[in-house]
């Protein structure tokens, strides 16, 4: 049958064929064959010369390189799926962990696996599947994003607003740390919300509560300045925001923390991509529609950026932003 192993008769045939000088392609079609399969067969089962091609010590050699059953790496009970675990829990995507294990153990293959390795266990891994030791807690499948809508009234004229066409040149090519971008998450009802800031060299995070979820300029403004002044002063370069009236104060940001603020143009969210894609990460703990930031502490927000701020990332080799963080920082002092 075209397409399984060849029988020890059909290597019989074969070998009658060759010795009665028949072509590779003239042996196929005697036996229902593509010529490649015959060429293959001869190149990887002939005996070395002068013995040349012998079907039963043909057939011999192709039944001991048959696969056999291999014990699966995520099976239960096993270190790996352990791990593979523990990282889904933490909101890591499959391509996330088998990126960081490839970078932990690049000479162990023992120690890593596939991120279709990953999806396969997730899918059809049968009683033994992650899907039933995780349920819906790996973020396995994302939602589609959508566009996000701010009233018209928290927009407008923003006095001495520098717009991010002065923006320093090195804040573009993401080598120097201590360029940022920010914006606000909006709770249920837009009745709260918080402010988050990404630094651009590193995707490090910031997440930072607003007194009753308040979305004042007096309330961003005192908490993104508590954030910042507790960082070194090596990573206060630049703060990108766009145009809402959160930040009408960024005059006195600015005086308090060093740190210049530039304007995205008005309703350019490209123009902050590194903090939309944060943001979006953000959402998969405190979902839209649901999250009332007015109950959610300052240590719950910073317990969530530890978490993304300690999870691998493909755009960073598998590095994690407290990790490019510290190098880059640690580069830029020496």
């Amino acid at each position: 049958m075209p397409g399984a192993r060849l029988t020890v008769e059909e290597r019989i045939v074969l070998a009658d064929l060759l010795l009665a000088g028949a072509t590779a392609a003239a042996i196929g079609r005697q036996l229902g064959r593509h010529r490649s399969t015959i060429c293959r067969e001869i190149k990887r089962n002939s005996l070395p010369s002068p013995y040349g091609y012998r079907p039963h010590a043909a057939h011999s050699q192709s039944c001991a390189r048959a696969p056999r059953p291999k014990p699966r790496k995520l099976a239960p009970g096993t270190a790996l799926r352990e791990r593979v675990v523990s990282d889904l829990r933490r909101g890591w995507s499959p391509q996330q962990i088998a990126g960081r294990l490839a970078r932990e153990h690049p000479d162990e293959p023992g120690l890593r696996v596939s991120h279709e390795t990953i999806y396969h266990a997730w899918y059809v891994g049968g009683r033994g599947s992650l899907r039933l030791a995780l349920q819906a807690e790996a973020r396995i499948e994302r939602s589609r994003r959508s566009t996000r809508d701010r009233p018209e009234s928290l927009r407008g004229k923003i006095s001495d607003a520098v717009p991010i066409t002065q923006r320093p040149a090195e804040a573009d090519d993401r080598r120097v740390p201590g360029h940022w971008e920010g914006d606000l998450v909006i709770g249920v009802g837009k009745s709260s919300a918080i402010a988050t800031v990404v630094e651009r060299a590193s995707r490090f995070t910031l997440i930072c509560g607003l007194p009753g979820g308040r979305r004042t300029a007096a309330a961003v403004n005192a908490s993104l300045t508590s954030k910042i002044t507790a960082l070194p002063a090596d990573l206060h370069r630049s703060l990108t925001w766009d145009r809402g009236k959160e930040m009408a104060r960024h005059v006195d940001f600015t005086i308090a923390t060093g740190i210049k603020v530039y304007f995205a143009d008005p309703y350019s969210p490209w123009q902050r991509g590194t903090n939309e894609n944060t943001n979006r990460l953000i959402r998969y703990y405190f979902p839209r529609g649901v999250a009332d930031f007015r109950t959610i502490s300052q240590e719950e927000l910073d317990h969530v950026a530890d978490l993304l701020n300690s999870r691998p990332r493909k755009v960073l080799g598998y590095r994690t932003p407290a990790e490019v963080l510290q190098e880059l920082t640690v580069a830029t002092t020496t």
